[in-house]
């Protein structure tokens, strides 16, 4: 009995000790406090494929192309074609082909993904630094570059959310997602 009372105790000693010690560590060093609605409001800027989230403001092709010259390009190319960073346009139709070029147009299915990123990491080094009206013009100018909008358009909320890209029907529902375990035989993400 007194050996089963010293095993339960040795294995139950680490997790006392770890939560003692994070609590210790809470208050002696004053880390740590509960987000304020402000925080997690300019946090909580994601954008779903469908446009739910997007902000207002617009923007044109032609406004991208200036905001696209002084932000972009040094990363992703006079023109989208990349170096140092990824290409942004080209390769449409090579997404299967054995040197696929995977870029915005060639590759992603969503419009509002594109927003969604530059709007949260572009760019680089100065996330989040674009106005709204700004992320909308830098992927008008970016959508232009593959053909996607003419260079007359003017992209809002409404208008972004309409736009269909090349390799939408390529990507299906990937059911592992919604309950979080493997299927056997579950459909890949992209066909």
């Amino acid at each position: 009995m007194r050996k089963a009372a010293v095993l339960a105790l040795a294995l139950a000693a680490p997790g006392l000790v770890a939560a003692s010690g994070s609590l210790q560590a809470q208050s002696l060093y004053h880390l740590g406090r509960a987000a304020t609605s402000a925080e997690i409001a300019a946090w909580d800027i994601d954008i779903s494929p469908d446009g739910a989230g997007l902000p207002p403001g617009h923007g044109s092709v032609a406004e991208g192309k200036a905001i696209y010259a002084l932000k972009c390009a040094a990363c992703h190319g006079d023109h989208g074609q990349g170096k140092p960073m990824d290409a942004l346009a080209g390769g449409l139709g090579t997404v299967f082909d054995a040197k696929s070029v995977r870029t915005v147009g060639s590759f992603w299915p969503y419009a509002t993904t594109l927003y969604d990123y530059i709007r949260r990491a572009m760019p680089f080094p100065e996330p989040q630094s674009l106005s709204d009206s700004e992320v909308y013009a830098v992927s008008a100018y970016v959508l232009n570059l593959s053909g996607i909008v003419p260079d007359t358009a003017v992209l809002d909320a409404a208008s972004l959310a309409k736009i269909v890209m090349p390799n939408r029907d390529r990507f299906v529902h990937d059911a592992k997602i919604d309950i979080g375990q493997p299927q056997p035989g579950a459909v890949p993400a992209v066909r």
